[in-house]
């Protein structure tokens, strides 16, 4: 089976749709052949993602969904009115800036409520529905932060792992429970996308570092604190 029809008759969710990972990711998804539910805070963002895949991918049914991940509500309101999803993506998330002694309390609350307690209730939502429908096989998968296993060297965001820690958690506690279904983190290396874009804004350099990179400048910091620590 191609790439291009592998997911045809599939109906794909993918939250925070509407830009950057989340946008990329529906592209990919149509271009496969599946149904599309850009599911995204943001209405007019979900409607531009999914004119997109109509313009360019046609013959497939896709639909733009406004939900907000933090809620139960919302996303119980969103998994409802569609049918269970064959594959469903967590990309929603947003991020705060800030070193620890800065941050405000309700920015690390608002980052807690959408990277970790959205990647649970959509993952808990989704699973919930697929077993009550007895769905055969799901895949459920949560895009994590690899600020999370490597910390970036120009700053320090203090809730970046959280969606990591999510997808870690959920699936070792359903993965025994729902063997016939698959639960998956993936970890993309550092993407130019809009809240890349906000924070060149602030006047914060943002450095794409390879692994390699980050390990020489490591090594490099390391030298130079044991030269300035009389340490030989």
């Amino acid at each position: 089976m191609t790439a291009a029809t592998r997911l045809i008759s599939r109906l794909t969710l993918v939250t925070g749709g509407g830009s950057g990972i989340g946008r990329a990711v529906c592209q990919r998804l149509a271009s496969e052949g599946a149904s599309v539910v850009v599911a995204d805070i943001s209405e007019e963002s979900a409607n531009e993602t999914m004119v997109g895949l109509q313009n360019e991918l046609r013959g497939q049914g896709h639909m733009a969904a406004v939900v907000d991940v933090s809620s139960k509500e919302s996303v119980k309101k969103l998994v409802t009115r569609i049918q269970p999803p064959s594959v469903c993506v967590n990309a929603a998330g947003i991020t705060q800036d800030h070193f620890l002694l800065n941050m405000e309390e309700d920015h690390f609350d608002r980052v807690i409520q959408v990277n970790l307690k959205g990647s649970f209730l959509i993952t808990q939502a989704v699973a919930q529905a697929l077993v009550a429908c007895g769905a055969p096989k799901g895949s459920i998968i949560t895009v994590g932060s690899i600020v999370g296993k490597v910390r970036e060297l120009q700053r320090d965001r203090l809730c970046s792992p959280s969606g990591i820690f999510t997808a870690e958690l959920i699936g070792s506690s359903l993965s025994s429970a729902f063997k016939v279904y698959s639960l998956t983190l993936i970890i993309p290396r550092p993407q130019s996308t809009e809240c890349s874009s906000e924070l060149d804004q602030k006047g914060r350099r943002i450095s794409l570092w390879s692994d390699q990179q980050v390990l020489h400048k490591r090594q490099q910091q390391s030298k130079k604190h044991s030269l300035s620590s009389g340490a030989f």
